[in-house]
Parts: C-alpha cells; sequence; structure tokens
C-alpha cells in the first residue's frame, strides 16, 4: 500500500510580485507573497527564511523555482541559478537557486517562469495530453515556454520569442520600446509598448482601437512562425494583455489563419481556434509551474 503523495515547495519570482508555496500535487497547503523589491538580496532572504520554516514544518521532497529571465541554466556554469543580464532594476547577477536552497538538501528545479506555466498546463490545464506545446506571456514583456515530452526545451539558452522580428503594417513608423532591439515583437506588442502607441494602458483601450489591429497583426506573425517551426499541439497565450483581454483569441485566431493562408488542413480557422488556447490555470499558471518543476525535478532523479 502507497504511502501519502510527497509535498512540494514552489517560487515564482515576477516582476512586481513573489508567491512561494507549499501543494502536494496540485493542492496549495502554505502560499506566501512578497514585492519584488529592488534589492534581491532582501527579497530572496525574505523567501529563504520562508521556505526554511516551512521545510521545518513539511516533508518536502523537492523544489522549484521559477524566475523572470533572463537567467542562467547550464548546470555546471559559474552563471547557473542567477539572473543575467536584466532590465529589472538591481537584480542582474542575483543568485537565486543558492539563495533560496539554502539549508534544503533535496533536489531543486530552476527554469523560466513562462517555461514553468507551460509545464503546469501541460500537466493539470489546457496542454494535457499534449507532446508538443507552448505558453506565450503578453504583458510586461512577451515571453515563450516550449514543452517537449514532458520537458521544457533549452538550448544554449531558453527561448526568447519576444525578442524576434515581426513584419510591421505599412506607413507603421512606431520605433518600439525594446532598449535591446527597438520594433522587435515585445517592442511592439508588450503591455509598455502598446501604452506607448496609445497613449494609455491596454486595459483602458476600446476593442476597436486601431493599435490593436497592429497589435493583433504582429503577435499573429509570430504563432504562425512558431507553428510552422514547432509545430505544437497547444499554444496557450497568457499574461496581462494575452489573458486579461478575452475578446482577442478569435481575433487572433483570424489573424493567423489570414498569415497562413490556408497552408496544410491543421491551420483552418477552426483547428486554430482548438490550438491557441487561453490558460485553464489562469494568473496561477507560474505558481503551479513553480511546483511542476519540484515535481518534475524529483522525477528525473537517476
Amino acid at each position: 500500500m502507497s504511502g501519502p503523495e510527497p509535498l512540494f515547495a514552489g517560487v515564482e519570482l515576477g516582476g512586481t510580485k513573489c508567491i512561494a508555496v507549499i501543494a502536494r500535487d496540485r493542492q496549495i497547503l502554505e502560499r506566501a507573497h512578497w514585492p519584488t523589491g529592488d534589492d534581491p538580496t532582501v527579497t530572496l532572504a525574505a523567501i529563504a527564511d520562508w521556505l526554511t520554516e516551512q521545510t521545518r514544518r513539511y516533508a518536502v521532497a523537492a523544489l522549484g523555482i521559477a524566475s523572470f529571465g533572463p537567467i542562467g541554466l547550464a548546470r555546471g556554469s559559474e552563471t547557473y541559478g542567477t539572473i543575467l543580464d536584466t532590465p529589472k532594476p538591481g537584480w542582474s547577477g542575483a543568485d537565486v537557486v543558492a539563495t533560496l536552497s539554502r539549508g534544503f538538501a533535496g533536489p531543486v528545479g530552476f527554469d523560466t517562469d513562462v517555461a514553468a506555466a507551460a509545464l503546469a498546463e501541460g500537466r493539470w490545464g489546457a496542454s494535457v495530453g499534449c507532446a508538443v506545446h507552448a505558453y506565450i506571456t503578453i504583458g510586461t514583456g512577451i515571453g515563450a515556454g516550449i514543452v517537449i515530452a514532458g520537458h521544457p526545451h533549452r538550448g544554449i539558452h531558453h527561448p526568447e520569442i519576444g525578442h524576434v522580428p515581426v513584419r510591421r503594417q505599412l506607413g507603421d513608423s512606431f520605433s518600439g520600446v525594446c532598449p535591446i532591439h527597438g520594433d522587435c515583437l515585445e517592442g511592439l506588442a508588450s503591455g509598455p509598448a502598446i501604452a506607448a502607441r496609445a497613449g494609455r494602458p491596454a486595459q483602458d483601450l476600446a476593442q476597436d482601437h486601431p493599435i490593436w489591429d497592429a497589435v493583433i497583426d504582429e503577435i499573429a506573425d509570430m504563432l504562425s512562425s512558431l507553428i510552422l517551426t514547432l509545430s505544437p499541439q497547444r499554444i496557450v497565450i497568457g499574461g496581462g494583455v494575452g489573458y486579461g483581454q478575452a475578446w482577442l483569441l478569435p481575433r487572433l485566431h483570424l489573424a493567423v489563419a489570414r498569415t497562413l493562408n490556408g497552408y496544410l488542413p491543421a491551420h483552418s480557422r477552426a483547428a486554430l481556434s482548438d490550438l491557441i488556447v487561453a490558460p485553464s490555470l489562469g494568473a496561477d499558471a507560474g505558481v503551479y509551474g513553480s511546483v511542476a518543476l519540484a515535481i518534475l525535478e524529483q522525477e528525473t532523479l537517476p
């Protein structure tokens, strides 16, 4: 007779808020949150103290950490477990894994917040049963998590789909807000980019505001490229802009269908509405993702 399911600790580091949980599978037993201040030593120390307290109360099998990026993922390298050169003030070089796993003897999983969200949707949400799937977050930034055969995809670095170039509408002279590339996808269609183009935040714009035509075409261009190169079975659209504007999905389906122009039966308008979907886990996809990282780390132990 098997014993009780193991417990896992998860931490989601976001650009504005950090969340830590103790969970048994998808059931969250304890939860705490902190603002993501400009001094990572203060924020990470507070989370580490909470984790230490919880691991005294609970027998935690593994820890998962889902972080905003870019982050170092090459185990054994001097940058593993750290935040790389990030626009988040004060956080470049922060040693996330070493600080948060202080005193914890179990395995630790570490990945981007969006890769973790993709993993969670594949385990418990909209991408269950899919061997190849993606999670796209459209908000303060634009990022992608790609899961293949139950594992987040990474090569020399994690996917950075927000920085791909996309086609511009004829006559569009907006220079973009990305400090690195200017008018990459993130520079054109992220929350700050939309606000800069329209003069007010995305959530305050009417559905028929002309800015949406350009933004939808730019996002659809990226989605079409992703569909043609990755051949995913599901693409989940999250984030404050993506998940926060429910009416956006049907328009994205139409724009992607128009871009793909009927190429292959899987790209029909009806098929795309089943391929490109909203997250089942809602705003909690990231924190569930941190738990999923912990579970995956335990499952893949030799």
